[in-house]
């Protein structure tokens, strides 16, 4: 059940639930919710299966409800049909004439705390009940009950317990029609189970929708090493791309390629870009020790101090993006990740070769 929000006027809510917005909000079958969230969040997921209504659709995600790790209240998502003038339309209003929007809610009214990596995603999903398959007698109208309820007056009732006259009238009352709907939802969520640890074995081997902790099991099968620190989806893509990095390992479209994953962003290797040497008015020593503090100093790229005696296939240069483009795209984890560029060029890159990093001036 869904607790009724007071009207507190727009919540806070934090990015983190960016993606069980878009899966209520387009209303994804269940398989494509599941497969959608587990290539993008880590989070774990349960189905959580409940009677559809009149004109719903079979399947779909209804509503999200997330259960912190740490314990506490949980957090709901749901989709709300409304009329141009922003009220709740009701279930017989055409779809093409209603807004479907989705309201985040909490128990107290207070925005949502932030999602962590361990908190429960519970799908609720539409479906219809087992009760189709039992016989019509158990599918009619609910079940009545009668009672005889006796009537006497209360001077009577102090002194004997029991009235003179007792007048005794009978009661029709209908008993929980919902009993065995109920109790059948219970074999219905342990036969959905099964199916769906059936049907998803397949996707143990699948680096795009397999469960996170299976990544670097799936990685190790062609001796990738992960990092595991990076993003879910970067890891994904990159053990996904793991046999073809291989093949074009040390080379420019290997380099090129496995930059992009780490940034998704244009990237280019200028091959025999020798550093410039150092001119005493023209050039500035670089002070940073590491790239990230070089980029937040906004220090140039290094010099050398002598002209290198090397040949100039010895030499190359990562040229990304411009630098204010660079900045706006990645803000504060724009060292981070030029420190994870430089660490993962150094690794794939021929061991006789030297690199720099630079910006795109034009």
């Amino acid at each position: 059940m869904l607790p009724t929000v007071r009207d507190s006027g727009p919540m806070s809510v934090p990015d983190d639930y960016l993606h069980l917005r878009t899966v209520v909000q387009v209303q994804y079958p269940v398989r494509q919710a599941q497969a959608y969230l587990r290539r993008v969040m880590g989070n774990p997921l349960r189905v959580h299966l409940v009677e559809a209504t009149r004109g719903e659709a079979i399947g779909n995600i209804r509503s999200i409800e997330v259960y912190p790790a740490a314990g506490g209240d949980p957090v709901y998502l749901r989709a709300i049909r409304c009329l141009p003038d922003g009220t709740e339309a009701g279930p017989f209003v055409p779809p093409e004439l209603t807004d479907l929007t989705v309201q985040v809610s909490t128990w107290d009214g207070r925005p949502p705390p932030g999602l962590g990596p361990s908190d429960w995603v519970v799908l609720h999903v539409p479906v219809r009940s087992y009760m189709r398959f039992l016989p019509g007698v158990f599918q009619g109208a609910a079940p009545m009950q009668r009672r005889d309820v006796v009537q006497a007056d209360e001077v009577s009732l102090r002194r004997w317990g029991h009235g003179d006259g007792d007048q005794v009238t009978t009661q029709v009352e209908s008993t929980d029609a919902d009993a065995t709907r109920r109790f059948l939802f219970i074999f219905q969520h342990l036969m959905t189970t099964v199916v769906d640890k059936v049907t998803d074995i397949p996707s143990i081997t699948d680096p795009l929708t397999c469960d996170a902790r299976f990544l670097p099991w799936l990685a190790s099968w062609v001796g990738f090493s992960l990092d595991e620190g990076l993003p879910l989806h970067q890891q994904r893509e990159l053990t996904r791309r793991a046999i073809r990095l291989y093949r074009t390992r040390g080379t420019r479209d290997g380099m090129e390629e496995i930059v992009k994953v780490l940034t998704a962003a244009p990237v280019a290797v200028s091959e025999r870009e020798k550093p410039q040497p150092f001119v005493l008015g023209k050039a500035t020593l670089a002070g940073g020790a590491t790239v990230s503090e070089r980029y937040l100093r906004k220090e140039p790229p290094p010099f050398f101090v002598v002209e290198p005696n090397r040949r100039d296939t010895t030499f190359f240069c990562l040229v990304l993006e411009r630098r204010e483009r660079f900045e706006r795209r990645f803000a504060e984890r724009a060292p981070d990740v030029l420190r994870r560029i430089a660490k993962v060029v150094t690794d794939e890159k021929p061991a006789h070769v030297t690199f720099t990093i630079r910006f795109d001036e034009r």
